[in-house]
């Protein structure tokens, strides 16, 4: 079984004077194409409107920093929060693998406690008188 192979002949799509020749297809492709100034005006528009932007952003940051002040403190305060318990928790971790010193601050802890009791607890008078504090450190807290 031989196939038989035909030589393609080229085919000159060339004018003489080196351009294509136009066919319908592309006469039809060339009335809808938009003018050729367009472009740079679309360009310019865009630069315009850019620029503009750019020159209001600060007073829309502004704006939107007043009109949320309030939440986005409170965000701020939160996300401070949950950052300094999450420190607290590393360091207390890496202070608990220490050998000897969370024992020791168990022990510093229990002789606190063991004071503070027997300071505060035992007697009346003391008893008003750690009442009086917590009043007046309330007082400079909340304020009058």
């Amino acid at each position: 079984m031989e196939t038989e192979q035909k030589q393609l002949e080229p085919v000159d799509t060339i004018a003489p004077g080196g351009m294509l020749p136009p066919s319908g297809k592309e006469t039809a492709n060339l009335s809808q194409l938009p003018p050729a100034y367009e472009p740079e005006a679309q360009w310019r528009r865009v630069a315009r409107r850019t620029t503009h932007f750019l020159e209001q952003l600060p007073e829309y940051i502004s704006s939107f920093f007043q009109e949320n002040q309030r939440s986005l403190i409170n965000s701020a305060l939160i996300l401070t929060a949950i950052i300094t318990l999450k420190v607290v928790i590393a360091i207390l971790g890496a202070i608990h693998s220490i050998p000897l010193l969370s024992p020791s601050f168990e022990l510093i802890g229990i002789g606190y406690f063991t004071w503070f009791s027997l300071r505060y607890f035992t007697k009346s008078e003391t008893r008003q008188e750690l009442t009086e504090k917590l009043r007046l450190l309330k007082q400079d807290i909340v304020g009058d």
